[in-house]
Parts: C-alpha cells; structure tokens; sequence
C-alpha cells in the first residue's frame, strides 16, 4: 500500500483549497436542505438551483467587479449573479422585514386618521433592490391606492432591473424605480411638491453650495431594509433622510447587528434595551462572517441612526438558523424635533404634576411665567437630553403620552424580575365606585396593579387619572388593555382579556396596537405576549405571581379528584345549588391542615403567587392573636385561678414558654392558624352569599382561568366597549412607573381630590417613618374642604397607620368591616375598608408651624380624628 504522502501533494496551498471547498460543499448542502420547501419536483429543481446560485455567489465568485473598485461595482459584482434568486433565497435570511412593514404602516394609518397627515403619503425605500418590500406592503396597505408615489432607490442595475419587471408586473403606475446613490438621492427633483416647498424655503436666502441640494422635507415614509449594514458611507445616508422627512413622517429600518451593552447602558432615549446585547463570540463571529461580503456590522450605524431621529419602536431579535442565532433589530423613528421644543414639552409634563400650568391649558388662558415650578422626572430628563443635544427619552415620541418616562435600568425597578405580581385587580370596583361617587371634575390617583380597576374610573370620566405602580411590568399591563380598547373592536378585547387568548396576537400587537404603546411596553408584550396568550397556552391569567396561585389550585382539585365539582360550582344557578356542592365537598379542601401549613401559611409562597408580603402577613396574624388572647383571658377566668396560680409558683415554664422554644412553637401553629382562619373568613362568606355564575367574576376567574359573557369585570361589558373607544376616552390618563411618594412629590398642593392605595399601606414595617412619610405626602396633594379622600383596605380589623392618618390631619372612617358569615364586598378579601377625609392641611400648618418654632421655641399638634 502507498503511504499517504505519495499520492498527496505537500503543498500548503493545495490544502487549504482542498478544506475551503469541503466546506463550501458542506455549507451549499446545508442551505440547500434548510430551504428545500416540500412540494412538487418542479418546484424543488427551481430551489436547488436558486440556492446554488446563492452559494456561488456568497461563498465562491470573487468580487473583483471591473476594478473600479467603486459601491456600485461592488454591489453589481455581489448581486449580477444571483439577482434573479435574490427573492427566494432570502425569505428566511432576512428576517423582520413583514414586522418593520406592519410596523410603519400601522403608525401611518394612525396618523392619518389623527389628521397628522393630510394627504396620501410619499414612501422612499432605500435600498430597496427587487422592490420585494413594496409588494409585501400589500399585506398591510393598498400601495396604488395609500400612496402618492413610492421611490425604490438603489445603487445595483441588476436588481433595479428586477425591480422594474415586478412593477410592471403589477401594474403599480405610483412606484419608481432610481438607479442611484442613496446619498445622492433629493426628492425635490421628482416631487413637484417637494419642489415648490424647496423653492418657497430658499426665497430670499443666501445659501452654501452643500444646502442647495438639500430637500424641505415630503415624504411621510422612509424604509431601509437590510441596506444600512451595506453602505459603507452611511453617516450622509441618515443625514440626508432628516431632509426627507415630513415633520409627521415615519422612519422604518430592519437590520443586522452586534453590539455590547458597555455602548449604551447610559442612554435614556433607545427605547429599551431588551435582548440587544451580543455575547463576545456573537460580536466576533457575525462581524467577521458578514465582512466578506462587505456588510458591516458594528454598532455605530444603528447608534448613529437613534442620535439623529427619535425613537418611536425599538426591537432586538434573533433569527435563528442553521442551529445558530443571528441578531437584527426593527428600528422605527420620526424627526428628531417632533415634541422637542420647550413649550410642548411643558404642555405634556404638565398633565403629569397638576401644574399650574395645566390649568391654564384647561382655562385657554396660556401659561405665565410663575407656571414652571413643578417638574416632573420625565421633563427634567428631557431637558438633559435637550442640552446636550441628544434626542428625548422614547415615550416622549409616542402617539399618546398615557406612559411617563422613567428608568427602567434602576434596581427597583429591575427587583421584580421582569414580570407582574397581578394579572387580574382583587378590588372590588362596584365597592369603590358606590364609595366614591367619582364625579367630572375629581382628579384620581390609584395603584394600577392589574389596571381594572383604573379601567372602571375610566368609565366615570374623570378629569384626570394618574395610574400609579413601582412596577413596571403592572404598567405594561395596563398599557396593552388601553391600547385595546383605542385600536381593537369588542370581539378581540374580549378575547384578549375575558377568555385570555387569542390566536393572532401576535399580529394584532403589530399591526393595531404598536402606534398605541410606548416601546418598552411594546417589547414586552412583542418577547411574552404570544405565549401567555396562545391558545395552546392555559391563558393570560395563568402568568404572573397570581398565576401560580391558580395552577396550583387547579391542581390541587384535581389531585383531589375535585375538578367535576368545581366546574358545577361554577354552573351553578341559584345560592341554594351553590352551597350545597361547597359544603359537601369543596369546603373540606380549604380545612385540610397540610394545604394551610405548607401553602397558605407559606411565607414565601404568599408573596410569590398572592402578593402578600411580610409585613401584611404581620397585620394579619396580630389581629388573630389580639382574638386568641381575648379567648384564652376568657378562658382564664371562668378557670378559678388554676392557671394564674400554675405559673406563678415557678412550675409552669414548660407552659409559660421556658427557654422560649414552647413559646416558639406555638407562636408558629398560631401563625399558621392566623392565616387558616383568614382564608377561611374570606372565601366561606362569598360561596354563601354571592353567586359565582352570574355575579362574583373575581372567584369565576381563580375556579376557571377565564371569565364567562355572564359573568366579568365591569370594563369588559360591550357597553362599557362603546365607551372607552371613544378617542377621548384616556386623554387624561397618566401613567407613573414610581413609588406613590415620589410621584405626588412633584405635583402642586391640593390637585387631587381621590387617592386610592389599595392595601399598600398594610406593606409598610411598622417601625420607620415611610407610612407618615406618605401621608403627610398625601395631605399636601389633596385638596381641602373635604374632597380630598384616601380609599384603602386592610388585612386588619383596625391598621396601625390609621392612627397616623389621624394625627396628620386625617379624620378616618371605617366604611366596611368583614364580619362573620357575610362580605365586606364581592372580593371579601380584606378585613376593613376605610376613608380617610383632609380636614386640616399640613403646609399651612407647617408654615405656622415655623414661624411659632423661630418665635416660640414650642407648638402644639392638633387632637387626631378617628371614627370607628
């Protein structure tokens, strides 16, 4: 046998030529068997070949071009080869170009609807090669019928020549076709509008050479798909689409990308930054592969693109393919100056802080000079931006300004792990608008939570409601149900959030609901939306921290061989039925001592699914104890003494507590016992007195995952529909990602007239200042005369901070208590529900305060006002 050097050269050359083609071969196999659709020969012949002209193409043919060595050469030399293919082989390649499209055009259509454009709008596709994105429109727009005129510019002859074939094709007479440089591009020289604006803009000015060719800006659309990564003078390509904007125009890119989160950790106006990081490898491996087809990856393109515009969408994504993940991101702005000037600016972030300012606005009066004293973070941020030339936060470029600006990247906010505690609201909203009695003028904030109950006092009308919650994913929530209610009809906001599926939600977040969200809302629901509400999924109400509470319910009756009983429960017709299957059966699951000691009494478990926290936890096992030790004084003295005489002769440790580990013990079965009581107080009275079918959908909901046309929340009735997608229906919502504190902080004194916090005050510790620190807040914000109230329930019969409210110049009123055998409300969740009325204010207080402090030395606090 020959030895192997014999029959092989030993050329170093001949080797690596003999490797590349191994791995040319093995990679046209695999694109091949990747992209080989399933269907006739004919048409499996026709891919084979079309791939195979795409491998030659990429990863063979040198591009030498004519040796000019100019763009244009270059790109012919890529894409003379291949430009008959360049459609079919790149269906799975370039992915997030039908979402880009469905992006802009749905932000199109709400513009023209608004009136921001007032005629059919112009469309400049840059780079646009075969025009493939032209007709993909079609899928979201009549492109003959939406547009004035479309402009496919390009630098390659043999894609444009493709290009014109499909036009003409169609028959589309408004789209043409420019062979030309996209830097040279003016839409002036084909626009006849353009041209008057350009002529009518220059009258009268002495103007440099380089601004005479600059447009005056016309088209309302500018689209760059796959194209930015593949110029390489691409700083005067974004410059020169600032000058072909309308002032309401929209810009749409889709493309390649790599970039490390060191480049953008500092800014405040990308629009989010969800998956936009790439690993070391990612950065090193894309950037290399994609240079020997001279397209650039490296972040300065995209960060260049978000310094000159604004961001209205971001989006990071990853296309996975051939076992691996190539990054892109969609990028959709508008004019850097759109909102930018001062007083705009003050007109928006007044709504935000009740500023004087705002009043004037509602007074046509105009605002005055001492109008500017309170700010909110969101404009003060704004104004950093403006200063340092940069453009403003993304929220500040929405359609709506429902949502304020804040940091996302801050650890209170990043705490809650990127998911919401609530996916349903555990208020009762007949309760609270019996209670209320909202009226036109009432300016309302609440804990946004789940968002139903913010939805309820939407449907009172309110002039103002601030929607308030430290977490952001609860505010995301609230954002998808507006955005609903202004873009979607009855059928798929009930499929949304009454059944908690639907099949294409994922193309009604795109194509209906993106003009209405701000971006990071926009990208949380774009990465978890379709899978908590797929139909294959158990739903939107089984995500969330409450979520895991209704699994483990559902699989516990299920366990228990329950589920037949519960679904009759649910059916069933009259309180008599109802009672009957809860007492025979259902009943004795919430007795079962191993559910009450390893769940209900869980610490842990508490706050993760139910949202209860430690600190309420506490209120709660206090009352029972405060019940325990009456029964045992009761006890005690019906006893003759045996007990009192048992401990105090120096026998009666082991009973007494010892060495405290009896004393331990039982504090911990009382602790479990606390909640085991709770809990039962709290569901046995709503089987018994209200009927889950038709009138409690709070219990409906936890039993069946869903709410049933019988029976949900007062926002998902089709009257309530009519009402809340009425365009004025949220103008005055504001949305706060903060603390309760921190947002009424920075509002003028007496603006608000409600304030509704939930239980949220059961989660302050006992020991510190925050609760008096919040309401003495509250008291400065609240308006006098008594309007100004505070709704809040309580896990106790009487919460320790009630107290506070009174000696902060509060008169508290106990307005429900839950009593044995019936419901405080429909939820019978909470203990006590309370108003709290301003009847003295603190900052006139406090400024008389001082001046007694500087002439005194002492002063007196006013007698707290609590009725019970």
């Amino acid at each position: 046998m020959m030895s192997l050097p014999a029959v092989m050269p030993r050329d170093p050359y001949f080797l690596i030529a003999l490797s590349l083609g191994i791995v040319g071969l093995f990679l046209a196999t695999i694109f091949v068997t990747a992209f080989k659709p399933k269907g006739k020969s004919q048409q499996e012949t026709n891919t084979l070949q079309a791939y195979l002209k795409f491998c030659y193409a990429c990863f063979v043919k040198p591009h030498t071009g004519d040796g000019t060595g100019s763009q244009q050469d270059a790109l012919e030399s890529f894409y003379k080869a291949q430009a008959d293919v360049y459609d079919a082989t790149r269906s799975r390649l370039l992915r997030g170009r039908e979402d880009m499209l469905g992006l802009v055009a749905a932000q199109l259509k709400h513009r023209a609807e608004a009136g921001l454009i007032s005629q059919r709008p112009v469309w400049v596709d840059i780079g646009g090669g075969t025009g493939h994105n032209i007709e993909q429109m079609a899928a979201f727009l009549s492109v003959p019928e939406f547009f004035r005129s479309v402009y496919v510019v390009d630098l390659s002859p043999s894609l444009c020549d493709m290009a014109r074939k499909r036009f003409e094709r169609l028959g589309w007479k408004n789209v043409k076709v420019v062979c030309q440089d996209a830097r040279a591009f003016r839409l002036h020289e084909h626009e006849p509008d353009a041209y008057e604006r350009k002529e009518l803009t220059l009258q009268g000015q002495n103007v440099r050479d380089l601004d005479e060719n600059a447009d005056a800006g016309g088209a309302e659309l500018v689209t760059l798909s796959y194209a930015l990564s593949m110029i390489p003078e691409f700083y005067p390509v974004i410059d020169s689409i600032s000058s072909l904007l309308s002032p309401n125009g929209v810009v749409g890119v889709v493309d390649f990308y790599v970039q490390n989160e060191v480049d953008y950790q500092s800014r405040n106006y990308t629009g989010g930054v969800i998956d936009r990081h790439c690993m070391w490898i990612s950065r090193v491996f894309w950037r290399t592969w994609f240079e020997i087809d001279r397209v650039n990856l490296e972040p300065a393109r995209r960060d260049y693109l978000e310094y000159r515009f604004g961001t209205v969408l971001s989006i990071n994504a990853r296309n996975s393919l051939f076992g691996v993940r190539m990054p892109y991101y969609i990028w959709i702005g508008c004019s850097k100056d759109h909102l930018s000037s001062r007083a705009k600016l003050a007109e928006i972030d007044a709504a935000a802080t009740e500023s004087p300012y705002l009043s004037a606005l509602d007074l046509q009066t105009g605002p005055t000079q001492t109008d500017i004293e309170v700010r909110s973070k969101a404009y003060e941020s704004a104004i950093i931006n403006l200063q340092s030339s940069l453009p403003l936060p993304a929220t500040w470029y929405q359609n709506h300004h429902w949502r304020i600006h804040y940091d996302d990247t801050l650890p209170k906010h990043t705490r809650f792990n990127n998911s919401y505690i609530y996916a349903f609201t555990w208020e009762d909203d007949r309760a609270d608008a019996r209670l209320l009695k909202v009226q036109p003028d009432d300016v309302v904030l609440a804990i946004t939570s789940a968002g139903d109950n913010i939805l309820s006092f939407a449907l009172e009308q309110p002039r103002r409601i601030h929607a308030v919650d430290l977490n952001p994913t609860q505010n995301h929530l609230l954002e998808l149900k507006v955005a609903a209610f202004s873009a979607l009809g009855y059928s798929d906001v009930w499929k949304l959030f009454g059944e908690g599926r639907h099949s294409s939600f994922r193309q009604l977040l795109i194509e209906k609901l993106s003009p209405h969200m701000s971006s990071l809302a926009f990208q949380y629901w774009l990465h978890h939306g379709p899978s908590a509400f797929s139909p294959a999924s158990k739903g939107l109400y089984y995500t969330g921290g409450s979520g895991n509470a209704l699994m483990l319910v559902g699989w516990l009756f299920k366990v228990l061989g329950m589920s037949g009983e519960v679904k009759k429960l649910c059916e069933a017709q009259t309180l008599n039925e109802q009672r009957e299957i809860w007492e025979r059966s259902i009943k004795k699951v919430l007795h079962s001592k191993i559910l009450t000691w390893t769940v209900i009494g869980n610490e842990k478990w508490l706050w993760k699914a139910l949202g209860v926290p430690p600190a309420q936890r506490d209120v709660i096992e206090q009352d029972y104890r405060r019940m325990d030790d009456m029964d045992e004084q009761e006890t005690s003295t019906g006893d003759q003494g045996s007990s009192s005489t048992q401990t105090g002769n120096g026998h009666g440790n082991e009973k007494a507590g010892g060495n405290g580990t009896t004393k331990k013990v039982k504090d911990g079965i009382k602790s479990g016992h606390a909640i085991y009581t709770y809990v039962l107080s709290t569901f046995e009275p709503v089987v018994t007195t209200t009927l889950l079918s038709t009138s409690n959908h709070y219990y409906l909901l936890t039993l069946l995952g869903h709410y049933t046309p019988t029976c949900h929340p007062t926002y998902l009735s089709p009257k309530s529909h009519i009402k809340l997608s009425k365009p004025s229906a949220f103008s005055g919502l504001r949305i706060h990602t903060d603390e309760i504190s921190e947002v009424v902080a920075r509002m003028r004194p007496g603006t608000l007239t409600i304030v509704v916090v939930m239980d949220s005050m059961d989660w302050f510790p006992r020991e510190g200042r925050q609760a008096r620190k919040q309401i003495r807040a509250l008291n400065r914000v609240l308006v006098g005369g008594g309007r100004g109230r505070v709704l809040l329930r309580s896990a106790g019969m009487r919460p320790w901070y009630v107290g506070v409210f009174a000696e902060e110049g509060f008169r508290c009123k106990r307005v429900g208590v839950r009593v044995p055998g019936s419901c405080v409300d429909r939820v019978n969740m909470y203990a006590s529900t309370w108003i709290c009325t301003k009847e003295r204010s603190l900052v006139a207080e406090d400024d008389k305060t001082n001046l007694r402090k500087n002439s005194m030395g002492d002063f007196m606090i006013g007698e707290p006002a609590l009725d019970c």
